[in-house]
């Protein structure tokens, strides 16, 4: 949602010139899947060089390369296709005691690296379950809830609940009142209670003792702070994933209305919705779609910003304008931690580092080149960081 109101304020432009594209990634090998396209990479690998005029040795050569491709060929009908790795990250394989066998070379993603043992000496599928070991085994807790902005919905979790499950944790993420595919008309959201009953019925309905990870993006920081004054005995950590992060007596409007984090693109993407009349405060507030790509998704795909600008839906602007009562005792007993998204034109990383400098978070964590949307930017990552934080120890009594 970023600076929700920032037409209360003066105008202040901003840069928006957005960093370069990350070029860090390499690209995957093509590997051919079947045995008319086996072929047919061995006709491109082999046989479709250019000749050099002159070349007495072209023919020989040319007959070599044939004959080898031939023999690959009968190799493989005879033994069938090898199994390869759906990652172009490094693979290593168990051998035994301080042995190894890399793979691919490494890739600059952030996910973890699937480990296995060697079997023919062919790369095995991802092993989820020998991941969910490795990665979960010994945590406080393995389940996460994901909660989205304003504007948003659990649909824009998609990619983080995959790589999560992937990685042996259980995930949920939930569609607050009046977003995503929940039923509820938005200005009819009046309150902060109201607005975050779905996530306050899941902690609800938690076993004893069962506590969960809550990750919380944009507004949604806000609605993790109401839920830890309610039931911070159900929460093991709350991640803020450039999100408000309200201190007591604050509201989000206090947070995204300071006038010298305002944004000009973030007014002019602004509708306020006024149901009770234009003589009373907005009910909801609205964006102009057509200035969402450059505000919250400039670094995401074209097929991430299309679900979203499908998907994405007003915001109740009664639970924006609450302030949040929050003790010591409560909501200060959560650990808190926070994910910076330093190319975030919504909520810039100034405002995101004013906000810890208020009330300092246990770790901070940094996205580099990511804008407004990591879940769709970066989501390799922002996996990385919150499978890490999940693994952040449990402080003994002595550390507290």
């Amino acid at each position: 949602m970023g600076n929700t109101l920032a037409c209360f304020a003066a105008d202040k432009t901003e840069d928006p010139d957005g960093p370069a594209a990350d070029s860090s990634v390499p690209v995957p090998v093509p590997r051919p899947s079947s045995p008319a396209r086996r072929s047919s990479f061995f006709r491109r690998s082999f046989l479709s060089k250019e000749k050099d005029e002159g070349d007495p040795d072209e023919d020989s050569l040319v007959k070599e390369q044939a004959m080898a491709a031939l023999m690959l060929l009968q190799q493989y009908q005879r033994e069938g296709p090898a199994q390869y790795s759906r990652s172009a990250s490094a693979v290593y394989h168990s051998q035994g005691k301080n042995k190894q066998v890399q793979g691919l070379p490494r890739s600059s993603t952030s996910r973890r690296k699937s480990f296995s043992n060697d079997h023919n000496h062919q790369h095995p599928p991802v092993d989820v379950a020998h991941n969910q070991v490795c990665l979960t085994d010994g945590l406080e807790t393995d389940h996460f809830v994901l909660v989205h902005g304003g504007g948003f919905g659990a649909w824009c979790w998609y990619k983080m609940v995959a790589l999560l499950r992937e990685s042996g944790f259980r995930v949920e993420a939930v569609d607050l009142t009046g977003s995503g595919i929940q039923s509820t008309d938005t200005s009819s959201v009046k309150t902060m209670a109201q607005y975050v009953k779905p996530l306050v019925e899941l902690l609800e309905k938690l076993g004893d003792g069962e506590k969960v990870i809550l990750v919380g993006h944009d507004f949604g920081g806000a609605c993790l702070s109401y839920v830890m004054e309610l039931h911070p005995d159900k929460i093991s950590k709350a991640v803020y994933v450039a999100a408000a992060m309200l201190r007591n007596g604050q509201s989000a409007l206090d947070i995204f209305s300071q006038e010298e984090y305002q944004s000009l693109m973030m007014r002019q993407a602004q509708i306020f919705l006024y149901h009770d009349g234009n003589q009373k405060p907005p009910t909801a507030i609205d964006f102009e779609k057509s200035s969402l790509t450059d505000l919250l998704f400039h670094q995401c795909s074209l097929k991430d910003v299309t679900l979203a600008l499908l998907s994405m839906r007003p915001v109740p602007f009664g639970p924006v304008m609450e302030k949040l009562s929050l003790s010591e005792s409560k909501y200060g007993s959560v650990r808190r931690f926070y994910i910076v998204a330093r190319e975030d034109r919504a909520i810039p990383s100034q405002l995101q580092e004013a906000m810890m400098k208020a009330d300092a978070p246990e770790e901070v964590f940094f996205l580099k080149g990511a804008d407004h949307s990591p879940f769709f930017s970066k989501p390799q990552a922002l996996h990385r960081h919150l499978v890490d934080i999940a693994r952040v120890p449990v402080k003994t009594t002595n550390q507290m």
